[in-house]
């Protein structure tokens, strides 16, 4: 009876593990399929940018009285917020708007939210640790170490939207840096083809919008700040700074040289093309390079157990059966 349970036991893990692993290759083979594709939104909200950076100027140029707003309001209820607090010169921080933008998110509108939210979540997060370790879960511990766990999770809550921000920016930088130099290819043929900066980065920016809507949405804002700014050098500036990237920033010195000196562009672009290339390849192979090591842990947890059931299931059932 003894080895029949085993073998029972043995047989459930197998038809178990087979189970999980089935379910895991079909899920990992469907979810490029279910993400959404926000190139529609993000091209969209482009073009709401470059119609307000219109409006902005040409009321700048014809020396209106009233002040055209760029940017969206920020919500009643955040605004109150930072209003009470007294927040209004953290909130003109060019550091935080430099940081915002990084991530995505451009005018008052996101700043108010990100100061509003950043008292409100540890607050939150102090109720809700509160609820949960006093009266859902009523775990079993001394007062002064409940007091701590909801001291940690409030603390948590303060630094949380920051985490979430340093995350965006994270991953639109790495969005970016992927498409960077087929978008300087991209470039280098529209140059040399005898199209102007303006023509190129809108060429550019249609083309690339597939492959990286991130990239795709900073050179449409670029183009827009060419057509609108007086100042041609703070439009590809700001492109470096929107971005963050060595890789950018190299290229918007050149355009910047190219601006005032009158230099070529072809043979700086086909050259940075080519070592931004060469960065995104030592990347992959740093990451190559890493795989092993973090391949251990999983193979130990999840292969080998189930290596194990499948070779020696075939020897417990036929030594069950020989008894």
């Amino acid at each position: 009876m003894f080895f029949d349970a085993i073998a029972r036991n043995m047989q459930f893990l197998t038809a178990l593990s087979a189970a999980l692993s089935v379910s895991a290759a079909i899920i990992l083979v469907s979810w490029p399929y279910l993400q959404r594709d926000q190139l529609s939104a993000r091209m969209a909200h482009v073009a709401a940018e470059r119609e307000r950076i219109r409006i902005r100027e040409r009321g700048r140029l014809n020396n209106r009285n009233a002040k055209v707003s760029l940017r969206h309001e920020p919500k009643r209820l955040f605004k109150e917020i930072v209003d009470r607090l007294d927040l209004s010169k953290q909130a003109e921080s060019d550091d935080l708007a430099l940081m915002l933008r990084q991530a995505g998110y451009r005018g008052r509108g996101p700043i108010i939210a990100f100061l509003a939210i950043r008292h409100i979540a540890p607050i939150g997060m102090l109720l809700l640790a509160a609820l949960y370790v006093f009266v859902l879960l009523n775990v079993q511990q001394p007062l002064a170490m409940k007091l701590l766990i909801v001291a940690v999770a409030g603390g948590s809550g303060f630094y949380a939207p920051k985490l979430y921000i340093k995350n965006r920016i994270t991953k639109r930088q790495a969005a970016i840096r992927r498409s960077w130099p087929d978008a300087l290819d991209l470039l280098l043929i529209c140059v040399e083809c005898g199209m102007s900066i303006d023509s190129s980065f809108r060429k550019v920016a249609e083309e690339i919008g597939l492959q990286s809507p991130e990239l795709a949405e900073e050179l449409s804002l670029t183009t827009a700040e060419l057509s609108y700014l007086q100042d041609r050098r703070r439009a590809f500036e700001n492109l470096g700074d929107r971005t963050g990237l060595e890789g950018v920033k190299a290229v918007v010195t050149s355009l910047v040289q190219a601006e005032k000196y009158g230099t070529s562009l072809g043979q700086s672009l086909r050259v940075l093309a080519q070592e931004n290339r060469d960065m995104r390849m030592a990347e992959a192979e740093k990451k190559a390079a890493s795989l092993p090591p973090k391949l251990t842990v999983p193979m130990i947890l999840f292969f080998l157990p189930v290596l194990f059931v499948a070779i020696l299931s075939p020897a417990a059932i036929s030594y069950l059966g020989l008894h």
